[in-house]
């Protein structure tokens, strides 16, 4: 999650209760594991990688760079905790992220007897392998996958780019390496992690030291995922000037269900909301897989998404149209809105200095959710239009629809004309044709590399459409549709 203090002039009242927190230098120590030893870096900038650490001051040439900006999945590796092993893109992880972890690259893979991981000895079989260059991130993310269970292999290699194979001899790899056994090891990494008290000073634990911190440094960077603002690092070559780092902030982690609905902390990973959420709403699901790669969505966070507000970030429009409300804290004072009002224009958000993203709700409801994504390729690539239709219906009419799009406008929003010309209306086609109408004065859409104003109009108005005949039972799913 990265939020940025903007210049809007507000009165607020410091709890005196709250331990004042003054802003400091990054820890002159950050630790972690690689191959079973302590790495101990000294006077590190905040915002250096992980990457950069491995080659340049490492000297490991096993992970590689290739885009540097978590997309070709070249750099992947395991990073290990108490909460298990994840696959996470190197080049936009930050030390301070790694503070008290474990990171295995594809050298720290087989026993210290030369064993080969079952990974590796398949892709050895299948020669998996050409170039090579984009093996080490491949192995890293088929190693992890088979740690954790999953054989979704297709989900897995999504965020891992190759030229050369077409992929069948790695997915063959893959595919026979699932029912290989786990080396014991990979399950003892988390036991022997360094003490918390490596952790650097801008790294609060909870969100009460959170609160404080960013009070008293209200023009700080808040970084948890760091999937978006990780390339204004390696790509906009951009000084983030204070940072503050929100992933030991476990009570801002997690979902819990209420009488109402339910609550998900800002720090929820993209991962963690796919996987309480798919089942109940299995467009949201769907959507979400879509969401960058496993690796983007093991780091990135539903809050940042939210909080960068961005207009093509995927996770607004759907949460828009289950109509959540955004909960906000500043101190010990906390404030709420429906989630649409939260942002006011592109880049301006309703979020006052000192105040971040705490949690956001979601009613109880029954699943009425589509949520379509549109995109130049099927995996890991930013929408052109994601639209997120809720659309109840009750006797043969729809009731209070919530239509929500990013990528139609400056941020992520309602379409209310549309809205208005659905509900109440029964369901039939022309109540649709209606609908597709009153959208075109709900949006001016703009033209760029992604598509042009009247494409995403189009665009738009046919995810009605699709809608409409996913309610008439058609099949509408690109994965399932047979000719």
């Amino acid at each position: 999650m990265c939020l940025k203090a903007s210049d809007i002039s507000c009165l607020f009242n410091y709890a005196t209760n709250v331990p004042m927190l003054m802003p400091q230098p990054v820890s002159q120590t950050i630790q972690f594991i690689r191959r079973g030893e302590v790495v101990t870096l000294s006077n590190v900038p905040p915002t250096r990688t992980l990457l950069e650490v491995l080659r340049e001051d490492l000297h490991g040439t096993d992970t590689k760079e290739g885009c540097n900006e978590g997309d070709c999945g070249a750099c992947t590796v395991m990073v290990t905790d108490v909460d298990g092993a994840l696959p996470l893109n190197a080049c936009i992880l930050f030390l301070p992220q790694l503070a008290g972890k474990h990171v295995t690259t594809v050298e720290g893979l087989s026993e210290a007897d030369g064993t080969l991981h079952p990974v590796q000895d398949a892709m050895i079989v299948h020669h998996g392998s050409q170039c090579g260059f984009c093996t080490p991130g491949v192995v890293m993310s088929m190693a992890t996958a088979h740690l954790n269970g999953d054989t979704d292999h297709d989900t897995v290699l999504a965020g891992n780019l190759c030229r050369c194979t077409g992929y069948a001899p790695i997915i063959r790899a893959a595919q026979e390496a699932a029912s290989a056994p786990v080396p014991p090891r990979l399950f003892d990494l988390s036991k022997s992690l360094p003490a918390a008290a490596s952790l650097p000073v801008n790294q609060p634990m909870t969100s009460d030291e959170l609160a404080a911190l960013y009070m008293s440094n209200p023009d700080a960077t808040l970084i948890a995922g760091a999937t978006d603002v990780g390339l204004w690092v390696t790509k906009q070559m951009r000084d983030l000037g204070d940072v503050i780092f929100l992933n030991k902030c476990a009570d801002l982690r997690g979902i819990s269900e209420t009488p109402d609905g339910w609550r998900i902390g800002a720090m929820t990973t993209i991962a963690e909301v796919e996987r309480s959420f798919a089942p109940l709403f299995p467009g949201l699901g769907t959507m979400l897989r879509r969401y960058g790669s496993a690796q983007v969505r093991a780091a990135a966070t539903l809050g940042g998404n939210i909080a960068n507000g961005s207009p093509i970030g995927d996770g607004s429009p759907a949460m828009i149209a289950l109509g959540a409300t955004i909960h906000l804290r500043m101190g010990d004072a906390r404030r709420q809105m429906p989630l649409e009002d939260f942002f006011v224009s592109y880049g301006k958000q309703n979020r006052r200095p000192g105040e971040f993203v705490e949690t956001i709700s979601v009613p109880h409801q029954a699943d009425t959710l589509h949520c379509y994504k549109l995109s130049k390729r099927f995996d890991q690539d930013i929408s052109a239009v994601c639209g997120c239709l809720n659309l109840p219906v009750l006797d043969g009419r729809f009731g209070a629809v919530r239509l929500a799009f990013g990528g139609m406008a400056g941020t992520p929003a309602r379409a209310s004309r549309a809205e208005a010309a659905l509900s109440g209306q029964p369901v039939t086609r022309a109540t649709i044709d209606a609908a597709m109408v009153a959208l075109a004065s709900d949006f001016t859409p703009m033209s760029d590399m992604r598509a042009s104003a009247g494409y995403r109009m189009k665009a738009a108005q046919n995810m009605l459409l699709r809608a409409y005949h996913s309610l008439s039972g058609a099949e509408t799913d690109v994965q399932e549709v047979r000719a």
